[in-house]
């Protein structure tokens, strides 16, 4: 052997900074229950989002829900909406002064009275110049009202200077309300191709996550702002055109390992009306949460309280189709056996995350190992 300690050191303190860098930049999955989707309810409208679970179930009675089962009707009834945002966005749109400032504040009195969902936020107005300083006026009100965890969710990001911006106003108003640093969170919108792809071709979207200095928790697609900005006729909006998978897809190469959740879009076909047009809504609502789940999309939002009825009976069929084998492989990678497949340590990471997620959104009550083992594998 030729190397001698001293050439270990070398490298060592050669690498130290990209050590330091990756550990900073890439922790690794962040921990804890992810939402299986986010519901946003317009701020003047909010009183209402307690009755989205009978609403559900109320229309799955009426229209003859195709695919019956008990768990479903046990979590629309229990806890149906998993992640709420208050939006004072697009679906609030553009208010005078007073009336927002009353939205705000009647907002989080009904939060605070509760019940609410284990999730929760508000998605404030961008922070593009037309809209920025009823933005800031808005969450600063909203905190002046409302001090429990929240998300904020930040639309219509085009660049990492909004989301610089976002963190020292994150940072500004952390110390004027003397929370604790770092407690207030957002998650990124990506509703613009220059969000994806910036003008002199890097991936913008890796830098809005380096840029965000471990605030951003989540990356969230906007299936038709991102579609109409990247000229895709109104027919063709989806969550599956081209255009929107290879926006994802950066999206999730960017977000790898970084503790950054993704989130796909929404589907505007509502289960409203006669029966067939409720069923065919459901039929293609049902298909995309699958086809999403399936591309490691765990996540994605919902606009009408009957999608959440396909929402969860999607998510509880995925689990519950992939939980034997994923148990099986798990088992003979822990036991080293044979088994025609040459497991990794990282595809048993992947194995041991499916089934806590299955635990977690309540498709699975037995997942084939104790929780803490698939943690500690996780």
């Amino acid at each position: 052997m030729r190397l001698n300690e001293d050439d270990y050191d070398e490298i060592d303190a050669g690498l130290a900074a990209h050590d330091a860098f990756l550990q900073a930049r890439y922790p690794g999955e962040r921990p804890g229950r992810q939402p299986v989707h986010t519901v946003y309810v317009p701020a003047d409208r909010l009183d209402g989002f307690r009755d989205w679970g009978g609403i559900a179930l109320d229309t799955m009675d009426r229209h003859d829900f195709p695919w019956p089962d008990p768990a479903v009707r046990a979590k629309l009834a229990a806890e149906p909406i998993e992640d709420l945002r208050v939006d004072f966005e697009d679906g609030y749109g553009v208010r005078d002064d007073d009336q927002e400032d009353a939205a705000v504040r009647k907002a989080a009195t009904i939060l605070a009275d509760g019940p609410r969902p284990p999730f929760l936020g508000l998605r404030i107005k961008s922070l593009e110049a037309a809209t920025r300083r009823r933005s800031l006026r808005t969450l600063d009100l909203f905190l002046d009202n409302y001090q429990d965890h929240f998300t904020i969710t930040l639309p219509k990001v085009s660049g990492g200077d909004q989301v610089a911006a976002m963190v020292t106003l994150c940072e500004k108003l952390e110390r004027s309300y003397g929370l604790s640093a770092g407690v207030l969170t957002f998650e990124i919108q990506v509703e613009l191709p220059s969000a994806v792809l910036a003008a002199d071709g890097t991936a913008t979207v890796a830098r809005l996550i380096t840029t965000a200095a471990g605030r951003c928790t989540g990356l969230h697609y906007g299936t038709y702002d991102y579609s109409a900005a990247a000229g895709v006729a109104a027919a063709y909006q989806s969550m599956e055109h081209p255009a929107a998978d290879y926006a994802k897809a950066v999206m999730q190469a960017a977000a790898a390992q970084t503790g950054v959740r993704l989130s796909d879009g929404s589907t505007n076909v509502l289960p409203v009306g006669d029966t067939a047009d409720v069923h065919a809504a459901w039929q293609l609502h049902r298909r995309l949460v699958r086809r999403s789940l399936e591309r490691g999309y765990y996540q994605g939002w919902d606009l009408h309280p009957a999608q959440l009825a396909t929402r969860y009976a999607a998510t509880y069929e995925f689990f519950r189709d992939g939980r034997d084998a994923a148990v099986t492989r798990l088992r003979r990678y822990l036991d080293r056996q044979d088994s025609g497949i040459a497991d990794e340590p990282a595809t048993a990471r992947a194995l041991a995350g499916y089934l806590l997620r299955g635990l977690d959104c309540g498709a699975l009550t037995d997942a084939g190992f104790p929780r803490e083992q698939l943690t500690s594998l996780a």
